[in-house]
């Protein structure tokens, strides 16, 4: 396929092992940003919580020292680098609001280092080994999406993916682009049942892409965590929920795509599923669901 530059963003998305060490993490992303921009990437997202391991395994108090403001330390790091390469960057985070108030946390960074604003994880789990619930309160800022340099990039953080809601309403806001930093993995004893995992939470994902006629981006973490094995396979898709590129399961690994961003138009063209949606239908869905547990 020829594309046209002028109309085509690169991608890049650092999937990483992280270490119990929030500095060597942020030197190891920082440095692996530095990779994705030299090989032409224009927008890099990272995984979820990527500056410690994921601690949400349990509920220890100890863990909210990890938490920073935004603006912070972090964000202020990354917007040095944004605007020395001149890329736009989105930057998970663990952010300490105010006092006993936090949130799992996104910041876009726009390529003249200017922060755009920031997203909070609405969809929070509570689920053996993903003991969210205690550290985090949802969001509260909705969905929203970001105009940068390089085009409108909406983001959504991990369990966020399972929610059709979640991409359409972002989506509406003039999304371009989806990103999901992610942190997704299995205990020993679902190892059997891990390619029905996988394959669901990669079906789920296109599929928003689809609906939604954008470009995708998935982003998650590798390697052993306590419990956890992190199953990596971070990838990039296109509006027909074709991937662009993907990673391995188990490594370390930066990858990159090209998008042209007239796919969106013409996808929306032949597949109008915006166009064709019925919103008078669809008032009073929050009082359907209501009434169906009764």
């Amino acid at each position: 396929m020829n594309l046209n530059k002028e109309n085509t963003r690169t991608i890049g998305l650092i999937q990483m092992v992280c270490s119990s060490k929030p500095e060597q993490n942020l030197q190891l992303a920082m440095a692996s940003i530095r990779e994705a921009a030299a090989k032409g990437a224009q927008i890099i997202c990272l995984p979820e919580l990527f500056l410690s391991q994921y601690f949400c395994q349990s509920e220890n108090p100890q863990h909210f020292s990890l938490a920073e403001p935004i603006p912070g330390p972090t964000s202020q790091q990354m917007a040095e680098l944004a605007k020395e390469l001149e890329i736009v960057l989105i930057v998970p985070l663990f952010e300490k609001r105010t006092e006993g108030i936090y949130h799992n946390s996104a910041v876009v960074i726009d390529a003249d280092g200017s922060i755009m604003g920031s997203y909070r994880k609405m969809h929070i789990p509570d689920d053996p080994c993903f003991y969210e619930k205690y550290y985090f309160t949802p969001g509260d800022m909705g969905f929203q999406s970001f105009s940068t340099r390089f085009g409108k990039v909406g983001v959504l953080i991990c369990w966020d993916q399972w929610f059709p809601e979640a991409a359409r309403l972002t989506a509406l806001t003039g999304a371009q682009f989806l990103f999901y930093p992610t942190a997704i993995g299995f205990q020993e004893c679902d190892r059997d049942d891990l390619p029905r995992q996988i394959s669901a939470w990669e079906t789920i994902q296109k599929s928003h892409a689809i609906s939604n006629g954008v470009f995708l981006a998935s982003v998650n973490r590798c390697g052993i965590e306590k419990d956890l094995t992190f199953w990596g396979r971070s990838f990039i898709c296109d509006p027909f929920g074709q991937v662009l590129q993907q990673s391995m399961d188990s490594e370390p690994e930066i990858i990159i795509a090209s998008c042209s961003l007239q796919e969106i138009e013409s996808t929306r063209q032949n597949w109008p599923f915006l166009r064709d949606r019925r919103v008078d239908a669809y008032r009073h869905l929050d009082k359907i669901l209501l009434d169906s547990n009764e």
